[in-house]
């Protein structure tokens, strides 16, 4: 573990975003991870572990299951906690015969705050093309809640060289016919698929690299002053060890975490990356 807890009453230096007036964003997505029983126990762990002075530094996120949104939502309001409500996915439409699927109308009735759209997970294994991904932030949208919208590339892009491209291409399609106003209070999410789930991470200078392109992108098509604002994070074996070098780099705004979301004392080290600083 890098560094140590500073001590309380003991302001950190701002790092990271914090100066640029993007307050950071850490989400913890579960994926398939975790029951109602499970997720009540986390958040409630979750909860312990953080205090009120830690969210006027970092907004928090947490995305569980489907089967678990409504039992975090009560625990949520019941406990006064600030953390937002998240979901993983949704359908386009909001409403219709399809089984299985969950509406963003559905989410909105849960007070869900952030919605992930277009996963890597999603993207590869449900074969979700940048239409798709478009659809489905617009829905978000609709319903007024926030879509954290990803984009990244395979190891096989990057090897080729192809990179920044795919990521622009990725950027441009789920976001294409959104005016300016409307990016600038989005999320984007970069996460290099070789990193997910693998124990592998990009280095804070391949992160803030491709962060970075992601913000000039976005200035080139919807203007800099939606680029400025635009929130960006970084996904991909996130963990506590490495989250305070990350969140160093002027263009990372935050951090969508998965497997290291899944135990309270690892999330809530790295919502509190600041304080963990070398």
């Amino acid at each position: 573990m890098r560094g140590r807890r500073k001590s309380a009453g003991r302001e950190p230096a701002a790092t990271g975003s914090g100066s640029s007036g993007r307050t950071p964003l850490i989400s913890g997505n579960w994926k398939m991870n975790h029951n109602h029983f499970e997720a009540i126990q986390t958040i409630q762990k979750l909860a312990y572990a953080l205090n009120r002075d830690d969210y006027r530094h970092t907004d928090v996120s947490v995305h569980p299951p489907f089967t678990d949104l409504r039992s975090v939502q009560t625990v949520l309001q019941a406990d006064d906690i600030p953390i937002a409500l998240g979901a993983q996915d949704c359908h386009t439409a909001d409403s219709g015969a399809f089984t299985g699927e969950v509406s963003a109308a559905m989410l909105a009735k849960l007070d869900v705050t952030y919605v992930i759209v277009g996963h890597s997970e999603r993207r590869a294994l449900f074969g979700e093309s940048d239409e798709l991904v478009n659809a489905k932030a617009r829905a978000v949208l609709r319903h007024g809640m926030v879509p954290i919208v990803c984009v990244g590339e395979t190891v096989d892009q990057r090897r080729a060289g192809q990179a920044h491209d795919v990521v622009a291409g990725q950027l441009a399609g789920s976001l294409d016919g959104l005016d300016a106003a409307v990016v600038g209070t989005l999320v984007v999410a970069y996460e290099p698929v070789w990193a997910i789930g693998t124990g592998e991470t990009a280095t804070p200078a391949d992160a803030q690299d491709m962060c970075a392109h992601v913000r000039s992108q976005a200035a080139d098509r919807w203007g800099s002053d939606a680029a400025s604002a635009l929130r960006i994070q970084y996904g991909g074996s996130v963990k506590p060890s490495n989250a305070p070098d990350l969140m160093e780099q002027p263009d990372i705004d935050g951090a969508l975490v998965g497997g290291a979301s899944l135990a309270a004392a690892d999330f809530s080290r790295i919502v509190n990356y600041r304080l963990y600083a070398a």
